[in-house]
């Protein structure tokens, strides 16, 4: 008899929960349950009752589930409300997800949970933990409403179990891809920050540049330059590579088209602070210098940005004054 397996049967997959991506995994979701709850027939019928059995028996099980919970100290960073209302819709939404074996409602109940509980700072093997708890509390209900009848409890048994693991895949899957998405935003978020373009007066930008400057970096500079050129109708842009310690071949191209795209918008661009190091990779890659307007510091270069808006440049301290 495989009766004791209701128990236990929940370890043996939990090391593949997080491979794969969520679309490989979701769209055999539930044909087992539809074969083998059809088998002997009445299947539509056994599986409602599955579900009815563990909606009437919500309250004890989704207690017994946060005592669980909090036994293993996980959700931690969760409030006791917050943990509340979390297991109630979580409990909800994978009986739900159990019912309909809809892959679209799956796909949602993972990606929802996951934007959820990131920003309260649960981390992945909590959500997996709770997950794998509740589908291991709701075997052991159906072991105790079935184990008089061995056959009808091992064809209950070989329906939930695959459908239980899933979920609890593609959960683990929804909630790494979401994480993923979070810290690309946050590095995007970081290296515009990190490189700002700043408007010293009318019609002048400059744009400082400090660390490392690989292919990624340069493309996003350059998009977001041209979106202040735009945004501040700017006529000139002094983009000052000082604290760019060496640059390859394709960053030094990519600089050129920068510098290309700027003028197509109406901004001459003045590039300062070129190092030996980098004058010296530009003249052995045979890059165009002449495309470029190069001045030794940024002071220069902003006195010669000046000249081309038609400043007057006074080294006394004073301002520039616009020219009569």
């Amino acid at each position: 008899m495989r009766h004791g397996r209701g128990i236990r049967f929940g370890r043996r997959r939990e090391r593949h929960a997080a491979r794969g991506s969520m679309e490989d995994h979701v769209s055999d979701v539930f044909d087992p349950v539809a074969t083998d709850l059809g088998a002997n027939g009445g299947g539509a019928g056994l599986l409602s009752e599955l579900v009815e059995h563990l909606r009437q028996n919500r309250t004890a099980l989704r207690e017994e589930w946060a005592r669980l919970i909090t036994e293993a100290q996980l959700l931690t960073a969760m409030t006791a409300e917050e943990m509340f209302s979390e297991v109630t819709s979580v409990y909800d939404n994978y009986v739900a997800v159990l019912e309909t074996g809809s892959v679209e409602a799956l796909q949602d109940y993972a990606r929802d949970l996951s934007e959820r509980i990131i920003p309260r700072g649960v981390e992945t093997d909590e959500v997996l933990g709770i997950v794998l708890l509740l589908r291991d509390v709701l075997a052991r209900s159906l072991f105790e409403k079935y184990q008089s009848d061995f056959d009808l409890l091992n064809r209950v048994l070989d329906a939930y179990e695959p459908a239980a693991n899933r979920i609890a895949s593609t959960v683990a899957i929804s909630f790494v891809e979401e994480r993923e998405r979070i810290i690309r935003q946050q590095q995007e978020a970081i290296r515009e920050l990190s490189t700002p373009v700043l408007q010293v007066r009318e019609q002048l930008l400059i744009l400082p540049i400090i660390g490392v400057l690989d292919g990624q970096r340069a493309r996003q500079l350059t998009e977001q330059l041209l979106r202040a050129i735009r945004n501040n109708r700017a006529k000139v842009v002094v983009i000052d590579i000082t604290g760019v310690p060496t640059i390859d071949s394709t960053v030094a191209n990519h600089l050129v088209q920068t510098v290309d795209a700027s003028g197509l918008m109406g901004a001459s661009v003045i590039i300062t602070g070129l190092s030996s190091e980098i004058a010296l990779t530009l003249v052995t890659i045979g890059l165009d210098l002449r495309k470029m307007n190069a001045v030794g510091d940024l002071q220069g270069g902003i006195e010669e940005a000046e000249r081309l808006l038609g400043y007057e440049v006074s080294r006394s301290g004073e301002q520039a004054a616009p020219a009569n």
